[in-house]
């Protein structure tokens, strides 16, 4: 198996992360990853923000955790309690995924996150995709965190992916070789 192989097929969706920051020169070749993603007749309808404040990521999580203790189904909130209370599981820094919203905007916003947590990985770092940061956008601090986040004019969270050191191993998830259909 290749690198590439053995690099998809060890990755795993961490839910606790250490204090320890990846370095400049990690976020860097992420970045630059997510960068090299293909889209759609190359429109690359998205913005890249690299989130290193965790004054600020914290202040996100918080309000996301505020949000879903509103809800009243209780079990997502009940869920993220069961994890530590945090919905970004204390990861040290974020890939934010902006999105135009054009046609195709959301297949290559997903292409663009899944070379992040695949280029996270090859580098040693673990990585959860992320969908509920989009709460941080949708309560009473949706526009000091569009502020804060310098997103542009236009665009939407996207995804995201916290990026940071596994507090403990992971294990990735067993293909389901069921959903797989070979036509010949």
């Amino acid at each position: 198996m290749n690198d590439t192989l053995k690099t998809i097929a060890s990755r795993f969706s961490c839910r606790a992360f250490t204090d320890q920051a990846p370095t400049d020169e990690q976020l860097d070749a992420v970045a630059m990853a997510a960068l090299a993603a293909p889209s759609a007749m190359n429109r690359q309808p998205w913005r890249v923000v690299v989130v290193k404040d965790k004054a600020l990521l914290d202040e996100m999580d918080a309000e996301g955790i505020r949000i879903i203790s509103e809800y009243d189904d209780k079990s997502m909130y009940e869920r993220m309690r069961s994890r530590g209370g945090k919905m970004f599981y204390n990861a040290p820094s974020m890939v934010l995924v902006l999105s135009d919203g054009s046609d195709y905007a959301a297949l290559d916003c997903g292409i663009l996150t899944q070379n992040v947590a695949l280029a996270a990985e090859s580098l040693g770092l673990a990585s959860v995709i992320c969908g509920m940061a989009r709460l941080a956008f949708q309560g009473g601090k949706a526009a000091y965190f569009t502020e804060k986040l310098r997103i542009p004019e236009g665009f939407t969270f996207g995804m995201s992916v916290l990026i940071g050191h596994a507090a403990a191993p992971g294990a990735p998830h067993l293909p389901d070789k069921s959903k797989l259909s070979v036509i010949c």
